[in-house]
């Protein structure tokens, strides 16, 4: 669905509204861009239940800086701002990062596994960025275009961030010392 002239003009009327106390033009924006919001929550989560959750939180934060947005035309790129930071919160304290990245290193370590304890310590040597980077990837099985939409980076630092996490987790994780020698 491509969001026209129509459209814009018909939000921006509806965020003057609500920035003048009109309830129910609030109510009919949230009706108007609850559906846009749980679609691209659901592409960045890929799970219907954590993408309602953060849909939730984000209306959340909306509602309550709606009536100081100075430029009712920023509204989409302010809500959607404000759902991509939920959503990149409700990844990073996603835990089943650790399970997936340690099925995902099983075959990079000498033993053809690596325990949880070394997968979680590898993973926190990781810098900020390709923590995130390798958790989008790994845990959620985002794609790298949608890395670089969730992190608001090109596509080509998405792609390296993700090589340089792979390489210094590979790393981390070959490099373990022999329990069984000690």
């Amino acid at each position: 669905m491509r969001y026209s002239d129509t459209d814009r003009i018909y939000d921006e009327l509806l965020l003057t509204r609500i920035q003048a106390g009109d309830r129910r033009a609030g109510e009919r924006l949230a009706a108007r861009w609850h559906p846009r919001l749980m679609r691209t929550a659901y592409r960045l989560l890929r799970d219907q239940e954590q993408a309602r959750i953060t849909v939730q939180e984000s209306w959340t934060g909306i509602c309550k800086g709606w009536r100081g947005l100075r430029k009712p035309s920023r509204f989409p790129a302010w809500a959607y701002r404000i759902l991509h930071n939920k959503c990149a919160d409700h990844i990073r304290s996603n835990q089943r990062e650790r399970e997936i990245l340690n099925m995902a290193f099983e075959q990079t370590t000498p033993h053809g596994g690596v325990d949880k304890v070394s997968v979680d310590q590898a993973f926190g040597q990781l810098s900020g960025e390709h923590r995130v980077a390798a958790t989008l990837y790994f845990s959620e099985g985002l794609t790298l275009a949608e890395i670089a939409e969730v992190t608001a980076v090109p596509l080509g630092t998405a792609k390296s961030r993700i090589f340089h996490a792979r390489k210094q987790l590979q790393a981390a994780l070959t490099e373990q010392p022999d329990v069984e020698g000690e």
